[in-house]
C-alpha cells in the first residue's frame, strides 16, 4: 500500500481501527471474565479472533490497520506511536494466551487422568514432574490477561486524545451513533468523558456527522433519527439547523 493512498483513505482507516478495537475488546473481556470464574478461556474464541497468516481474524486485522494508520499519519502524533505499540502488544499477548489455552485444553486433562496410576513406575515418577509445568500454564494465562487488561485500559485513555484530531470524520460519527451500545460496553463509565474529549462542548456534532454520512448512503430514516437527537441536544447550533433542514427536505422529497 502506498502512503499517499493510505492518507486519502484515512477516514476509513480511523473508523475501522476504532470499530475493531471496540469489538475485539468486548470479546476479550468476555473471555477474561470466564477465566475469572472458571480459570479457563475458549481456545476456539481466541483462535477465531486471531486467525492465521492466510486467513486473518479481527485482532490480526486490527494490528495491521493500526500499523498502516499510525505509521503513515503525516502528523506522526506521539499518541499514534503509543497506540500502535499498544495494539500490537495486545495482539502478541493474545497469541501467547491462545497457546496456553490450547495446552490447558488438551494436556491438563491428560495429566489429571494419570494421577491415580501406579506411582512406583519410574516413568510415572518422572511424569509427575510434568504436572508442575502444566499447573504453571494457568499462572501464565493470568499474567497475560492482566497485561492485556492493563494495555487495553491505557488504549481507552489514548484513543480520545487521538480521535479528537479526527472529530470531523463523518464515518467515525456514524459508527459512534449506530454502534453506541458497543462503545458504551467497552468504555463503560468512561463513555461520557470519551465523547466530551472527542467533540468538546458540542457533542451534538457527532450526530450531525452521522446524519451526513447516513444521508449520503441513502439511509434517510436513520439520518432523521440522528438529526432529531442533535436538535434535542442543541437546537441553536447552526450546523444542527442546517443538517435538519437538509434532512427534512429529503423526507418531503422522497415521502419517507
Amino acid at each position: 500500500m502506498s502512503k499517499s493512498w493510505i492518507r486519502t483513505k484515512m477516514p476509513e482507516f480511523v473508523r475501522d481501527m476504532f470499530r475493531d478495537f471496540c469489538q475485539t475488546t468486548r470479546i476479550l473481556e468476555e473471555q477474561f471474565e470466564v477465566f475469572d470464574r472458571e480459570r479457563s478461556v475458549s481456545f476456539e474464541a481466541l483462535n477465531d479472533l486471531l486467525g492465521s497468516q492466510m486467513n486473518k481474524g479481527m485482532l490480526w486485522r486490527l494490528k495491521d490497520t493500526a500499523h498502516h494508520l499510525f505509521r503513515n499519519d503525516p502528523d506522526d502524533p506521539l499518541v499514534g506511536r503509543f497506540l500502535d505499540w499498544g495494539l500490537g502488544y495486545i495482539f502478541h499477548e493474545i497469541f501467547k494466551l491462545r497457546e496456553d489455552a490450547y495446552q490447558n485444553l488438551n494436556y491438563a486433562p491428560l495429566f489429571s487422568t494419570l494421577r491415580g496410576r501406579d506411582t512406583s513406575l519410574p516413568e510415572s515418577r518422572i511424569g509427575q514432574e510434568f504436572v508442575q509445568v502444566v499447573e504453571q500454564t494457568e499462572e501464565s494465562m493470568q499474567r497475560e490477561i492482566d497485561r492485556v487488561r492493563f494495555i487495553t485500559a491505557r488504549c481507552r485513555q489514548l484513543l480520545p486524545i487521538y480521535l479528537e484530531k479526527h472529530h470531523h470524520n463523518e464515518l467515525l460519527g456514524r459508527l459512534l451513533f449506530s454502534q453506541e451500545g458497543l462503545v458504551r460496553d467497552v468504555f463503560r463509565d468512561e463513555y461520557e468523558s470519551f465523547i466530551e474529549n472527542v467533540y468538546g462542548e458540542h457533542p451534538e456534532i457527532m450526530y450531525v456527522l452521522a446524519s451526513r454520512s447516513l444521508r449520503k448512503g441513502g439511509w434517510v430514516k436513520e439520518a432523521v433519527k440522528a438529526t432529531e437527537i442533535a436538535y434535542k441536544m442543541n437546537r441553536n447550533n447552526p450546523a444542527v439547523l442546517q443538517e435538519k433542514e437538509i434532512v427534512d427536505n429529503w423526507v418531503k422529497r422522497f415521502n419517507v
